[in-house]
């Protein structure tokens, strides 16, 4: 199991101090290393940031892939150039506002950027359903192994003794107290409060009640530079939970307590659960639905009267490399992502420019999606025959249902010169499997032709045309290629 053992650094709020923050780095990783990344949880930016402008320009490079939160003050929010998430300079990667972000050996880590607020939700702050999307992002599959937060949890410090000189009652995060105590991480780090404090651990389930399970680990750290000589940088090692033996895992430090927070903590926040979510994240969002209808926004799946329930995806069997959550997803192909769907590149694409459109949940195919999904689907579609027409290129989009366990509505853009051939170009190659395509009205849905479990292929022609075949035994899986 050794080989599997991550070894990480973290740091407090750096607030522009890059040159003491990396030389520090640079010593403990030569010392002690090597590291695989370094975690910086709270200000990366601060009022004087002119040790920024070389690694910017890409005079200097950080010594290890370093991962930070978004911005918690407005003077620091020039300085990242896409709120969803993107790379501000060589080796250092800003997240996103929320999300997990997996790790080639397993690890996941959660963050959530900002600061807590029941008002609009801004680029400097997250609400209360910024947290119910985490915890469903964690729900299939709930080994958090780390925890990021600029802000500390409010409750954190219940059955021990409060740090010196910082008060997270009166500073912290209801919010992220509730995120803390459902997703179970087995770190929390968090930067905002400014001192360094290493909470005893604390169990995550109810003695003789439930089964044991792991402890977590809350650590604040200080502010990189603070005079007071606070510890603001953290190393350890950690093995991923999916590799780790339920036996070591679950194992109870001798100074273990009982858990800060309670269930209780889960009904305080119910009346924010309308707060208006807005935005997408680099790696992924999935975000809360909603009903816009004149009934008041009411919020679907907490069995209001005056909403119709809609019918959650079923879960994948198994792994699943198209689940936007799913740690099988590569997400450096992502391109876009929506609050139901996203669009990637086609991994050996038959053309450079070969995209997929997939639902984010679990869907088998269009004939299973919910009405919202289908409709964002309809309008990613559109985004892209505008795109390839500047382009001068006419697209096929073709959709099989069949020994496939994700939704993939391939994308293929061709020449306009090849147009006028499309049609009888897929007529000749059924042909020559002898399979029958058959032309479904134009203003038609494929739903309304396939009821959900039913095999087909199916695709859309520049030309307006929409063929379909019902599959019903040995199908050339790369017919549609």
């Amino acid at each position: 199991m050794s080989d599997r053992v991550e070894k990480i650094l973290v740091c407090g709020n750096v607030e522009g101090r890059l040159n003491q923050l990396f030389k520090r780095v640079s010593s403990v990783n030569e010392k002690n290393g090597p590291f695989s990344m370094l975690l910086c949880v709270g200000e990366f930016f601060g009022s004087d940031n002119s040790q920024w402008v070389p690694y910017q320009k890409g005079k200097l490079k950080a010594p290890l892939p370093t991962y930070i939160l978004g911005p918690h003050n407005h003077h620091t929010r020039e300085y990242f150039s896409d709120m969803k998430g993107c790379e501000l300079a060589e080796n250092i990667i800003y997240l996103g506002p929320s999300g997990i972000y997996p790790c080639s050996s397993g690890l996941r880590i959660m963050y959530l950027s900002g600061r807590e607020t029941d008002k609009k939700k801004n680029d400097l702050s997250f609400v209360f359903n910024d947290i119910k999307a985490l915890e469903t992002q964690a729900t299939n599959k709930p080994t958090i192994d780390i925890l990021m937060t600029g802000q500390w949890p409010n409750a954190v410090c219940g059955f021990v003794k409060k740090p010196e000189g910082y008060d997270p009652e009166a500073d912290g995060s209801t919010m992220i107290s509730r995120l803390a105590y459902n997703v179970q991480p087995r770190y929390h780090f968090s930067g905002l409060g400014e001192v360094y404090y290493e909470r005893l651990p604390y169990r995550n389930h109810k003695i003789l009640n439930e089964p044991t399970r792991h402890v977590t680990r809350f650590i604040g750290l200080a502010k990189v530079g603070n005079p007071e000589k606070q510890k603001w940088l953290y190393a350890f090692n950690i093995t991923p939970m999916v590799h780790c033996e339920q036996s070591e895992l679950n194992k109870q430090p001798p100074d273990v307590t009982e858990c800060p927070y309670s269930e209780s903590i889960n009904t305080q926040q119910r009346s924010q659960a309308c707060a208006k979510v807005s935005g997408a994240q680099f790696f992924y969002d999935m975000n809360a639905k909603f009903d816009d209808t004149e009934r008041g926004k009411k919020r679907i799946g907490d069995g209001d009267k005056g909403g119709e329930r809609k019918r959650l995806p079923p879960k994948p069997t198994g792994p699943c490399w198209f689940c936007l959550a799913s740690p099988e997803v590569e997400k450096h192909l992502v391109v876009s992502v929506g609050n139901h769907s996203y669009v990637a590149l086609a991994k050996g694409g038959l053309v450079s420019e070969h995209l997929l459109i997939l639902p984010i949940a679990h869907f088998q195919s269009t004939s299973d999606l919910e009405d919202d999904c289908r409709e964002e689907i309809e309008k990613f579609k559109s985004a892209l025959k505008r795109m390839f027409k500047k382009k001068g290129s006419s697209v096929v989009f073709f959709e099989r249902n069949y020994r496939s366990q994700h939704l993939q509505v391939q994308v293929v853009p061709i020449p306009k010169n090849t147009v006028d051939c499309t049609l009888e170009t897929f007529m000749n190659i059924a042909t020559s499997f002898n399979l029958e395509l058959d032309e479904i009205p134009k203003l038609s849905d494929i739903s309304q032709v396939a009821p959900p479990g039913t095999p087909f292929f199916y695709t859309e022609l520049p030309t307006g045309e929409k063929l379909y075949h019902r599959v019903k035994k040995n199908f050339p899986l790369q017919f549609g290629r």
